[in-house]
């Protein structure tokens, strides 16, 4: 029963890093439209946090179509179905335990 209320822990907090992580994204996406100045410290932030993951992105996946950058969307439809999916299974796990 313990080992059970751990992993529904681990999932509601991974869905919940999830999900703050996908409006991180949004974020940092809306804000390619206005060309913030970037010494800010908020937009140098957000781009610490994403440029990695759209770096990984590019690497695999051409997502330039058209002058628009796809890999903000790439990235949301991955976790979402890392949400969907992965903090099922762990739910689901934990049900099983208990």
């Amino acid at each position: 029963m313990i080992l059970a209320t751990l992993i529904q822990a681990i999932a509601q907090i991974l869905s919940m890093v999830i999900t703050i992580y996908i409006w991180v994204v949004i974020i940092s996406a809306l804000l390619t439209w206005v060309n913030p100045d970037p010494s800010n410290p908020i937009v140098q932030i957000l781009r610490r946090l994403t440029e990695p993951a759209y770096a990984f992105v590019r690497r695999y996946i051409p997502t330039t179509i058209g002058g628009i950058d796809l890999s903000p969307i790439i990235i949301i439809l991955a976790l979402q179905f890392l949400d969907l999916f992965l903090v099922k299974v762990l739910f689901n796990f934990a049900a099983s335990l208990s």
